[in-house]
């Protein structure tokens, strides 16, 4: 299996390099596409500077380290711990927060059951639990196989601290089930994705067959991988955030031009450059990310310690 800091630093890079153009549009970035890492931008962050994509993800991951299990309670008080006392930042400041999840947080402060905070509304199917929840994914491989069925329950419930729609609930399930395979089959790139969503997508046409027509376009990739960058959205609606992030890695072949065509997507920038990042970081590994851009990372050396803890 993989190390786990290749993922978390491909996805921590995905966001930086998305932080400073995010919001912007497509059009706009066009004049000055992104190539390398940038400072300032829409939040003003020095450059390296991550988002919430990946304080939340380090909080996660944290949890899952220092308890050597997962417990929800643990999780959503470090979540609050980040909302309210910026812990997990990368400068101390708490400069981009979703909606949902700052309610979830909230209504998790007021004493609601950590998995009935998350929102059930369908207006409230951002990418939030998308973008933190990769480190399940290397738990789930580290703690034996278990069945279909009890590996999404979890995932379920870790989406469901912040978000509790099915649409959410699918998204993080195809992005985990494709991680999944990234990490332990060792197969080439498209058959271990095609693997990853046919076997998810199946089982979530059973189970939860009223809403797993959101992600139909992934049902075929081969259809998929034909459409143009138009027909690529990249807003915070968590369908758009992972049909963004799989095509981006699909259509390109090394870590660096993966996360460049991710966050030159524009809008939600530094989410999908995560979640892409995560994928990709996966798969071509710690030696495939540029050197220069690890080395400013905020942080990198607390994220690498976190990452060998799990």
């Amino acid at each position: 299996m993989r190390a786990v800091y290749d993922g978390i630093i491909g996805l921590a890079i995905g966001d930086a390099l998305g932080v400073p153009v995010e919001f912007k549009t497509r059009m706009e970035i066009a004049k000055n596409p992104v190539v390398a890492m940038r400072a300032y931008g829409t939040h003003n962050q020095p450059m390296g500077t991550w988002s919430d994509d990946t304080s939340l993800t380090l909080a996660l991951l944290d949890s899952l380290a220092s308890k050597g299990k997962i417990d929800y309670k643990d999780i959503m008080d470090r979540f609050s711990d980040w909302l309210l006392y910026s812990e997990y930042t990368a400068n101390g400041d708490v400069f981009d927060v979703g909606n949902s999840t700052r309610a979830a947080i909230i209504n998790y402060g007021q004493g609601r059951n950590p998995l009935e905070c998350g929102g059930t509304s369908k207006y409230e199917n951002g990418n939030g639990s998308l973008m933190r929840i990769l480190p399940i994914a290397y738990y789930l491989s580290k703690n034996g196989n278990g069945t279909l069925e009890s590996q999404m329950q979890i995932v379920h419930n870790i989406s469901s601290l912040t978000h509790r729609h099915p649409i959410s609930l699918i998204g993080c399930g195809i992005y985990i089930n494709v991680a999944m395979k990234l990490l332990l089959d060792g197969k080439p790139l498209y058959q271990s994705v095609e693997q990853g969503i046919k076997e998810a997508y199946e089982y979530y046409k059973i189970k939860m067959s009223k809403y797993i027509n959101a992600y139909h376009r992934l049902e075929n990739l081969e259809l998929f991988l034909c459409l143009s960058d138009s027909d690529i959205q990249s807003s915070g609606y968590v369908v758009d955030t992972l049909e963004a992030a799989l095509w981006c890695l699909l259509k390109t072949d090394s870590y660096k031009t993966c996360v460049l065509k991710a966050v030159n997507l524009g809008d939600d920038a530094d989410t999908v450059g995560a979640v892409a990042g995560g994928l990709a970081g996966i798969y071509y590994g710690i030696d495939n990310i540029p050197r220069d851009w690890i080395e400013v990372i905020a942080k990198r050396e607390y994220i690498k310690k976190l990452s060998e803890k799990l």
